[in-house]
């Protein structure tokens, strides 16, 4: 576990965020100033994190948590809770600081109809679409967002390689998700207006893990949402359908931080944003879906493996 205090990891948050936050720092009246010393140790405010009903997005959440504990901060997990239309309207009401999340989809929660589509464009949109009290702090390399996967038997049979072919099929298609992904933008009727692609829809309630992937090898569902980073795509050497129109928006991992996430907790979330790479959560999610270490492990080696404690 990790040491409390500053340490290495608040050394390099100070660097991120350079001399405005050092003299803020120094301020007698900033609550994380101790006795007008400019030493900070924290503060006796508890941060709560919070994390989806995903086991990716709670790694990323005990990453979160275990960097702030390691620099003095108290921190409250309220984790796997939900999916957006649970958790934000928790966020919103400020019962909940911090939470990781995705520029893309959180983007379209807000804004269903934005035409926003690279990374840069669609956080620059998030920015501004962001409700009054909440910020989003700096957006990571790091990638994990919705994409259409189908068995490369499929995919050999019916030359199905990207969103496009999938009108020309000539059996019916059937679509496998979350139950919300039906309504969402990029659900059957994005598909249908987008790449003119009839689709059928199936709930499967495992955000694209064991349940997902058996329903679609077993021929149960001709394709399913599957996350970018998630490792079964390759374990079970699926086809990601390339998606040239951009029914998917950009979606980097994003903190989603409260009025209570001071600069200075900032600058530490944002070091870690900086420092996880597309690479890095694939490997992290495969620790945890095929190495079977717990939230707290993995996000314990990662720390470690970076240096940022």
């Amino acid at each position: 576990m990790f040491a409390t205090g500053r340490g290495r990891l608040a050394a390099l948050a100070a660097v991120a965020v350079g001399a405005a936050v050092a003299l803020a720092g120094c301020a007698s009246g900033d609550p994380l100033d101790e006795g007008g010393t400019g030493e900070s140790s924290g503060s006796s405010e508890t941060i709560v994190i919070g994390s989806q009903a995903y086991y990716s997005n709670e790694i990323i959440a005990e990453i979160y948590a275990q960097a702030l504990e390691a620099n003095g901060y108290t921190v409250d997990r309220q984790f796997q809770i939900g999916q957006r239309e649970v958790y934000l309207p928790e966020i919103e009401a400020g019962e909940i600081d911090l939470f990781p999340e995705y520029t893309g989809n959180l983007l379209q929660y807000w804004v269903p109809d934005t035409e926003a589509k690279t990374s840069d464009d669609v956080y620059a949109a998030l920015q501004d679409a962001v409700p009054e009290g909440l910020r989003v702090l700096d957006q990571s390399p790091a990638t994990d967002q919705d994409s259409y996967n189908v068995t490369k038997a499929f995919s050999d049979e019916y030359g199905v390689t990207s969103l496009e072919d999938l009108a020309g099929v000539p059996v019916p298609l059937t679509l496998g998700g979350n139950a919300e992904l039906e309504t969402r933008p990029y659900g059957p009727q994005g598909l249908a207006d987008t790449y003119g692609a009839d689709v059928g829809f199936l709930a499967i309630e495992d955000s694209g893990g064991a349940l997902t992937v058996k329903a679609l090898v077993d021929g149960q569902v001709q394709l399913v949402n599957i996350y970018s980073a998630d490792p079964n795509i390759k374990a079970n050497d699926l086809v990601t359908l390339e998606d040239p129109k951009g029914l998917f928006l950009a979606s980097n991992v994003v903190p989603l931080a409260s009025e209570k996430v001071t600069d200075e907790i900032a600058a530490i979330i944002d070091t870690i944003s900086a420092a996880m790479t597309p690479a890095d959560l694939v490997a992290l999610n495969d620790e945890s879906v095929n190495g079977q270490r717990s939230a707290e492990d993995i996000a314990s080696a990662w720390l470690e493996s970076k240096a940022l404690f």
